[in-house]
């Protein structure tokens, strides 16, 4: 019944999965990564230099370059830029996307920089920033010394609290992630290291 109904429907087997695949690429084309359609504006204290594959912006904290995928093309348009598929295909738009939000994050980097602040819960945990060292106290037998990597400066407001700043996201991410897992915290008392804006998940101690 089902097979009679289909080919009612439709007779020609190669014109179906055509058209199923017009509708999908449309489909993809209305619906896929509406990040990758938003411009970005662009401020005139920062060069752009759109090369042969790369992008390279340079700001007041540094300069960065950007290598773009095949499958995108980057323009600008007077003080914005925009970021476009080479091809109506899924693969194509993720990557549009994902272009996008790495100029974007590019530009704010070498702008205006990140900040990530991380605390320390636990009775004795200190920590102390002195050059490019970041020493931590954190309850073991011997203190921890972390070398910064380049790009990453750390200070250290108070005993119990550390501010990282750099002009790469990715890169501030990693670092603060390499730091908190010298002591992750711990659901029962909360104590180790945490991000400004984390929230532990608590459990209830175990009752004897």
């Amino acid at each position: 019944m089902w097979a009679a109904k289909s080919s009612a429907t439709c007779t020609d087997r190669l014109k179906c999965e055509t058209g199923n695949s017009k509708r999908k690429i449309l489909y993809w084309v209305k619906k896929m990564s509406r990040i990758a359609k938003k411009a970005i504006k662009v401020s005139d204290k920062l060069t752009v230099n759109i090369g042969s594959g790369t992008v390279t912006l340079k700001g007041k904290l540094g300069e960065k370059v950007l290598s773009i995928h095949p499958s995108v093309s980057v323009v600008q348009e007077g003080d914005v830029i925009k970021v476009q598929p080479n091809e109506q295909s899924k693969a194509a738009w993720a990557q549009a996307g994902t272009t996008r939000a790495l100029l974007n994050n590019i530009i704010i980097g070498v702008s205006e920089g990140f900040i990530k602040t991380l605390n320390l819960v636990g009775v004795g945990y200190r920590a102390q920033a002195k050059g490019t060292t970041l020493n931590l106290n954190l309850g073991f037998s011997h203190p921890v010394e972390f070398k910064m990597p380049d790009g990453v400066s750390v200070e250290t407001p108070s005993q119990t609290e550390i501010v990282l700043k750099s002009s790469d996201k990715q890169l501030l991410g990693q670092t603060a992630a390499n730091i908190r897992s010298f002591r992750k915290p711990e659901p029962y008392k909360g104590k180790g290291i945490r991000y400004s804006d984390e929230v532990i998940k608590r459990k209830e101690a175990k009752k004897k």
